[in-house]
């Protein structure tokens, strides 16, 4: 690696203040502090040195997302072929789903960075890192046929008014990548609901196996077919139709150990997010008055995009509750009502993404209530060690 070191340092000098690409200093600087942790520091106030920084971050949850991503491409090819009802080996259907998958990476990737380096070179800022995620969060959460100009549209639209109107990485009020996903739901629902959305092969007027069917386990359910979802072992190795990278329970718990692992994402935000979901699930099942209510709690979590939500959207350490307490409730608030907005709103099965983007809205306020609340305590704490002396 010295020999690229030594190439960027002698390029360098053109893209300082001075050179004649010094307008370009912005992209030359993203490209340069991704390949290598840059040596800026702080010269005021006490600072910790670190090799670990944004883009490094940024890079352990790319790596924890790999396993959903590589299963979802298999994925796409496994339902396809079976839809056409054709054997073909694992590897013809990981290269049929990685030709399809593709280009939806790279077109967010692009969408995203275009905004992203633009907006970096007219503020002369830094570029900012917090879109590595996002840009392969969007595809993960996307139905295989949607068009790739909805995908640039929807990042565009996300990364603008998600991100850039805030001030930038950091300063986002709501997760990127689910404001995407909310822009085609209400502006292209065709797109992204129904039965056709998940299995390329029905898209595209290829006659079908006998007995196969497109639909999600979630519309399933919501069409009271609760005899049509898969088992739990099923569910969770994740062999169904459904967003590219949320069907595979296995793999999303092979991101969450990493995450886990490396420290990366809070576990508490995880568990109790998980703990909602099974609560309300419980919930409904003790009142239940139709056969989407009485679906069993664990079955509950292996559906839908819940427990995807859970491991790496409601873990956004931006748009989660900061104190260590609201965590508990921002997690256990996202669990319960994507549950119940799952189960009771037939036209909408899918909850999770509201439950987040609402519960995104929520999270200054659950942290205003904990800090009074600690303040309350200790100024209750501080009077009565007075009045004793």
């Amino acid at each position: 690696m010295k020999w690229l070191r030594n190439k960027l340092d002698s390029i360098k000098p053109h893209f300082e203040k001075g050179g004649k690409f010094n307008f370009l200093h912005s992209t030359f600087d993203a490209f340069e502090t991704f390949l290598f942790v840059p040596n800026k520091v702080t010269h005021v106030g006490s600072h910790i040195r670190d090799a670990i920084d944004l883009k490094r971050t940024m890079s352990v949850v790319i790596i924890s997302l790999l396993p959903a991503l590589l299963f979802g491409m298999f994925n796409v090819g496994y339902q396809y072929y079976k839809a056409i009802g054709q054997d073909v080996t694992w590897l013809e259907m990981f290269w049929f789903g990685f030709l399809k998958v593709l280009p939806i990476v790279v077109v967010s990737y692009v969408s995203g960075l275009t905004v992203e380096f633009i907006f970096a070179q007219v503020r002369h800022h830094e570029v900012n890192e917090g879109f590595l995620v996002s840009g392969m969060l969007i595809p993960l959460i996307m139905p295989v046929n949607i068009p790739l100009w909805m995908v640039s549209v929807a990042t565009i639209f996300a990364v603008l008014l998600g991100k850039e109107v805030f001030g930038g990485t950091g300063m986002n009020i709501f997760n990127v990548a689910l404001l995407a996903r909310a822009f085609v739901f209400f502006s292209y629902p065709k797109q992204i609901s129904g039965d056709l959305p998940w299995t390329y092969g029905l898209t595209h007027g290829i006659q079908t196996v006998d007995g196969f069917s497109g639909a999600t386990p979630l519309a399933n359910a919501a069409a009271y077919a609760i005899e049509k979802i898969p088992d739990n072992w099923t569910l969770f190795v994740g062999l169904i139709p459904g967003s590219i990278g949320e069907t595979s329970k296995l793999a999303i718990l092979l991101g969450a150990a990493i995450l886990l692992f490396t420290g990366v994402a809070n576990w508490k935000v995880m568990i109790s997010t998980i703990f909602g979901g099974l609560f309300m699930a419980f919930v409904l099942n003790l009142f239940a008055v139709n056969p989407f209510m009485e679906i069993s709690p664990l079955k509950q979590m292996l559906m839908g995009g819940f427990l995807f939500g859970a491991v790496f959207m409601a873990t956004d350490p931006v748009t989660a509750a900061q104190t260590e307490t609201g965590k508990y409730i921002y997690g256990f608030l996202i669990g319960l009502l994507a549950i119940l907005l799952r189960v009771l709103n037939p036209a909408y099965p899918e909850g999770m993404m509201l439950a987040i983007l609402f519960m995104n809205a929520m999270a200054p306020l659950i942290d205003h209530y904990v800090v009074h609340a600690n303040i309350k305590r200790r100024l209750k704490r501080w009077n009565q060690s007075t009045i004793k002396l």
